[in-house]
């Protein structure tokens, strides 16, 4: 198994993108702190894996909570190998309807918790020779009309990535982004809602349809998290079925 023996923190870990990582991480070995404010979702999924997955409801955006997140996996999983910042909450609007709302909400879920866990668990990083995967998006990439806040958030993140991927290099810690398209729970509520919106998510994709959270974007978390992934520090994997290909 390709992460025996390591522990990992995932934030999102109840559902969607977060739900899969979780789920391939203990298939290949690894012991879980999933994190996620749905405390009934959360339990249950961590009751459902036995010893290797632990629970913690926190809210992250109180900054407080980055260093109870970080020791609680510590303590009791005894180490850190692994940091996965995949929780993000935010608000869709035309651009000049976008308030300082919005942004709070994005930046205070998406970007300072994921600077706040990033610095409380460097220390423990550098004892593991550990990683830190972060969430990147094509709604950044792209500009995606409607997602200001949003967009801005996970452009902040892919730059705050590059910078810890240059200073942390010598550390023996990799800082690496996935940027997904992914068929969530919450999308798939949203094609419900929206059936003509199908085509427009899949639009431009060269492989025509959305991914599927457990098969396409969790194993390259699982690479990432693994010593395959040693020598990767500061790139962005474009996990998105061909949607945006970097240069």
């Amino acid at each position: 198994m390709r992460l025996e023996g390591k522990v990992a923190i995932v934030t999102g870990g109840a559902g969607g993108i977060g739900k899969a990582i979780v789920q391939a991480y203990v298939d290949e070995g690894a012991k879980v702190l999933l994190v996620d404010v749905n405390e009934e979702a959360g339990r249950d999924f961590a009751a459902n894996l036995g010893d290797a997955a632990h629970f913690l409801a926190a809210d992250l955006s109180v900054e407080a909570n980055a260093a109870i997140i970080v020791n609680t996996a510590v303590e009791h999983f005894g180490k850190l190998d692994v940091l996965v910042n995949n929780a993000h909450a935010s608000r869709q609007a035309p651009f000049v309807e976008t308030s300082m709302a919005d942004f709070d909400l994005s930046f205070g879920t998406g970007f300072w918790p994921v600077f706040w866990l990033m610095r409380e668990a460097h220390p423990h990083l550098l004892q593991t020779k550990g990683s830190v995967i972060n969430f990147a998006s094509g709604a950044g990439l792209r500009g995606n009309v409607t997602q200001a806040a949003y967009a801005a958030a996970k452009e902040a993140v892919r730059g705050l990535s590059r910078v810890a991927a240059n200073e942390w290099a010598a550390d023996g810690i990799n800082v690496n982004l996935i940027s997904p398209l992914a068929l969530t729970e919450g999308v798939a509520n949203f094609i419900a809602a929206h059936p003509e919106q199908e085509k427009t998510l899949t639009k431009g994709t060269p492989m025509k349809r959305l991914g599927d959270p457990r098969n396409d974007i969790a194993p390259v978390a699982v690479f990432l998290a693994s010593a395959d992934a040693q020598y990767m520090t500061g790139q962005t994997l474009m996990t998105d079925g061909g949607s945006v290909m970097l240069r």
